[in-house]
C-alpha cells in the first residue's frame, strides 16, 4: 500500500507533467505553421496511445498474477488481425472481445 503523500506527489507530478506536454504545443507553438514532416508523425500519436495502454494487459495480465496466458495472447492476436483486414476498429474490438471471452470460457 502506497501512502497518502507519495501518492499525492505522483498525481501532482503527473498532471505537470500533462500538462507541460499539452502547453508546448498550445502555449508555445500556437498557432505557428509546423513543418509536414511533424504533422505527419503526430497523426499517429493516438494510434500509438492504445497499443501502449493494452500490451502490459496482455503480456503481463493482472489477473494472471503477471504470468501471460493463451486467452489474451489469441485475442490480441485476433484483434490485430481483424483490424488489419478490415480497417475497422469496432470490428476489431469485438472480434478481440469474442475471442477473449470464448477462449477464456473453453480454458475455465
Amino acid at each position: 500500500m502506497i501512502d497518502t503523500t507519495t501518492l499525492w506527489i505522483i498525481i501532482i507530478g503527473l498532471g505537470l507533467g500533462s500538462f507541460f506536454l499539452r502547453f508546448v504545443f498550445t502555449g508555445l507553438v500556437g498557432d505557428r505553421a509546423m513543418p509536414d514532416w511533424l504533422l505527419r508523425h503526430l497523426r499517429y500519436t493516438a494510434v500509438a496511445v492504445l497499443p501502449a495502454l493494452v500490451a502490459p494487459q496482455v503480456l503481463w495480465p493482472s489477473a494472471t498474477g503477471g504470468d501471460p496466458d493463451p486467452a489474451r495472447m489469441s485475442a490480441a492476436v485476433v484483434t490485430l488481425t481483424v483490424g488489419l483486414l478490415t480497417k475497422n476498429v469496432l470490428a476489431a474490438m469485438l472480434a478481440g472481445a469474442a475471442t477473449l471471452y470464448g477462449m477464456l470460457y473453453l480454458l475455465a
